[in-house]
């Protein structure tokens, strides 16, 4: 069990960082669903099943839907006419 939890800590980690370097906003919200399903995999293997849904619901679907949203609503006032 050690081993499994040293890998979600590390893939977490590493997928945080690449979250903060990411500088495109649509690459951006992907890499963050993808960090939301790392952290889903680490609660689940820590034992906390109910965290991990609900990081499941808020972390990989929602949040990343909002910001797809906002970032189409943006793109599209900002295109000349």
């Amino acid at each position: 069990m050690m081993i499994l939890q040293l890998i979600s800590f590390t893939a977490v980690m590493v997928l945080g960082v690449l979250v903060v370097l990411s500088f495109d906003p649509l690459r951006q919200v992907i890499v963050n669903g993808v960090f939301g399903l790392s952290l889903v995999v680490l609660f689940l293997v820590l034992q906390a099943p109910d965290v991990g849904l609900s990081e499941l619901v808020v972390g990989t679907v929602a949040f990343p839907l909002v910001l797809l949203a906002t970032i189409a609503r943006t793109k599209e006032t900002q295109r000349p006419k």
